[in-house]
């Protein structure tokens, strides 16, 4: 089929004199020119290719019949995408884009040329040949500034020895910078009115050599409707006024204002204070938008009018779910009501209540086969740091939030009932660059509290001997975190990182000792009687990505993460134990399903606490390309495990050893499809196992050469991209 829809079909809508285009490339005379860097100048690139291959939205538009009046033949041309035939102005306007990007890169001599290889059925293939030549570079440069004082000014803000100097590239790129920086250097220091159209060049060329002598010009102040030219005039910030388009009602109080206020009075005006005032008032949740306005106040003086229009303070929210837990149908609704603006100083305040429902069938020996969930969460959010020890021109310089939150759920199970208490004080904080985000958890207390647990639960798993996990009795057991943490995330361009450090019970394990607590039966210390976790956890994630053109793009990832317990502990909490396998991971399993290491799940009722581990490993490549309207596919190979640092009867060949970990690194392919609607994205992952490490047997061990349907493959849906 797919041979049919990409072979002779593609050209019966091509009339007799055109060509439709089939490669189009682009070359460079000088190996020292990367051409692929001009490719963004090429207004015809041929039709669409999924994967960069596969040209199926052609072959599609294809499949219809000439009658434009059956809906068949309408539903396959607006599905698919008309052949791009070749446009001779089209190509002539590549030719001289091209040629004036090289020119301003320094290549003034630069010449284009196209050559074309036309193909049997009305096919071509067009190359764009470059010739740039030499570059041409700066001989000497002078300065005609009609106004003394900018000239003095900028002897000051921005010397000549930062300037450009003599040798080198004459670039129209170089140039145009130059116009900016010494723009933004004066409206940065009071010159409220310069713009960079004052700022001109006069270039001459040196006959039989790639040189030019440059002459910059700054000309006088041009004031609308005077003929006569004058002096730039240097402004000052003379009263700053703050107003509301609610009248007379301010939403904010006047130190909020103030603090989010770079502009100051008897400053000179500054076009980056004011960019900054418009940043700092607009990420307050109270504030709407803002506008600000200027006015002379007389020679030299501005009077800054800051408009600010207050957003809705309060808001209800309701939202009902469905559920579905291994088969289990259920239902959830939460309803949240926020308030942006609790103390006129954009504080947000919310509070959350959830209650779900859940019908548990197939259990045995149990009285009660639902599960039930209550839950509240408050919040309050500060946006700023609430912290002492900070300097003000830290905290005013960075766009930082702190975070107040508690909460209380309570879920009752057939097997058990469990009560949950947490409560934590966090900043987060992004620098002026807008790439590097921060977060540090000051605090974060959990309190797991497991009133009831069923006698047939208890028989049957934690404490039948035959089937003693020590696992799985710690994580049914009361317990306390008092953990603290860091996290970074980098985004930029085509790579993003991020880091997570946290550790728990070393701030307790300290007061144990110093009040020489005595330990338990279990050689745990305990707080109010309860005992505490203590561990430490990292993890790195990194993605990078390859963009071929708009529609295609190869994404690299790799994540790692590794957890130890000690001290009072010699188990991870379930909650910060790793677990492989499902829609962000290996897709060839399903969530949980995957390690550690070469451990093989037995008991399903109580493998998805057997397979989790202390580390773990992810390794992803994923091709996207854009399919047609909002569907995009995507084809990856995953590679990964988790394992346990130390060794536990429950989980045999799940420790990690050095020598021999990645002879149980598990291997997964497949397929995907997403809807992109912008502002979310479903995600339907197809994944089949290549290489299963829990098996020994070559058939088994390489499903890729003998693949089973119904042990190898995995479905998952989510929402959002996995890495």
């Amino acid at each position: 089929m797919t041979s049919v829809m990409t072979g002779c079909s593609i050209t019966k809508f091509i009339p007799e004199n055109e060509f439709l285009i089939n490669k189009v490339m682009i070359e460079s005379t000088d190996k020292s020119i990367n051409a692929s860097e001009y490719e963004p100048y090429i207004k015809q690139k041929g039709n669409t290719k999924w994967f960069s291959a596969l040209r199926i939205p052609l072959a599609t538009y294809s499949l219809a019949g000439k009658d434009s009046t059956k809906w068949i033949n309408k539903t396959l041309k607006n599905i698919g995408e008309k052949p791009v035939t070749l446009d001779s102005t089209l190509t002539e306007s590549t030719c001289n884009d091209l040629r004036s990007a090289m020119q301003n890169n320094g290549f003034l001599n630069a010449n284009v040329e196209t050559r074309t290889k036309i193909h049997k059925k009305n096919k071509i293939d067009i190359t764009y040949i470059l010739t740039p030549g030499k570059k041409f570079h700066i001989n000497n440069i002078t300065y005609d500034i009609q106004d003394d004082n900018i000239e003095k000014k900028l002897d000051v803000i921005y010397p000549k020895e930062k300037r450009i100097k003599a040798g080198a590239v004459f670039s129209i790129n170089s140039l145009e910078q130059e116009r900016r920086i010494i723009t933004s250097a004066l409206t940065n220091n009071g010159y409220y009115h310069f713009h960079k159209n004052f700022i001109s060049y006069t270039a001459d060329s040196i006959p039989g050599k790639e040189l030019v002598d440059l002459i910059l010009h700054i000309a006088k102040y041009e004031k609308p409707g005077v003929k006569t030219d004058t002096l730039h005039t240097c402004y000052k910030i003379n009263n700053i006024i703050y107003s509301s388009t609610e009248g007379d009602r301010i939403p904010l109080r006047a130190n909020v204002l103030k603090e989010n206020t770079w502009l100051e009075e008897g400053k000179p005006f500054s076009s980056e204070m004011l960019k900054r005032t418009y940043n700092s008032l607009g990420k307050l949740q109270a504030v709407k938008y803002t506008n600000i306005q200027f006015k002379e106040a007389g020679e030299g003086l501005l009077d800054c009018n800051i408009r600010v229009s207050p957003s809705t303070p309060n808001s209800i929210s309701f939202q009902p779910e469905g559920t579905n837990t291994a088969g289990d149908l259920g239902a959830a609704v939460s309803l949240t009501y926020e308030n942006r603006n609790l103390f006129r100083g954009s504080e947000v305040f919310s509070v959350k209540l959830r209650g779900a429902y859940e019908a548990i069938t197939g259990l045995e020996g149990y009285q009660n086969q639902n599960y039930i969930e209550y839950g509240i969460e408050s919040k309050i959010l500060f946006p700023s740091f609430m912290c002492p020890f900070l300097s003000y021109d830290f905290k005013r310089r960075s766009y930082s939030t702190t975070e107040i939150g508690v909460s209380y759920n309570l879920q009752n199970r057939p097997e058990f009932h469990r009560r949950v208490f947490s409560g934590s004080v966090r900043y987060r904080w992004t620098d002026s660059s807008q790439k590097h985000q921060y977060k540090v958890d000051i605090i974060d207390l959990n309190y797991v509290y497991m009133p009831w647990i069923s006698s047939t639960f208890k028989d049957n798993y934690l404490d039948n001997v035959d089937n003693k996990n020590v696992i799985l009795k710690y994580n049914y057991e009361d317990l306390f975190i008092m953990k603290i943490g860091f996290g970074m995330t980098y985004s930029h361009k085509n790579n993003a990182f991020k880091i997570n450090c946290e550790t728990a019970g070393n701030i307790l394990n300290g007061i144990s000792h110093i009040t020489k607590m005595q330990k338990d039966a279990n050689k745990h210390y305990k707080i109010f009687n309860i005992a505490y976790a203590q561990y430490a956890k990292f993890d790195f994630d990194y993605t990078h990505k390859f963009s071929f053109d708009q529609n295609n793009q190869l994404v690299m990832h790799a994540a790692l993460g590794v957890a130890y317990p000690y001290g009072n502990s010699t188990v991870l909490p379930f909650e910060k134990r790793y677990f492989s396998g499902g829609a962000n991971s290996v897709r060839g399993w399903s969530v949980r399903g995957l390690g550690p290491g070469s451990f093989k799940g037995k008991d399903g009722a109580i493998d998805f606490i057997n397979q989790t581990g202390d580390m773990k490993l992810d390794l992803n490549m994923e091709f996207r390309t854009a399919l047609f309207w909002k569907l995009h596919g995507a084809a990856f190979i995953d590679a990964g495990n988790i394992w346990t640092l130390r060794e536990y009867k429950e989980q045999p060949g799940g420790q990690f050893h050095l020598d021999s970990f990645y002879r149980q690194i598990a291997v997964a392919y497949g397929l995907g499809i997403r809807l992109n609607f912008s502002y979310f994205i479903l995600r339907f992952d197809m994944g089949m196992k290549a290489i299963n490490p829990a098996y020994e047997s070559k058939n088994d061990h390489y499903p890729l050469f003998h693949p089973n349907m119904n042990r190898d493959f995995a479905f998952h849906f989510a929402v959002g991209m996995p890495f």
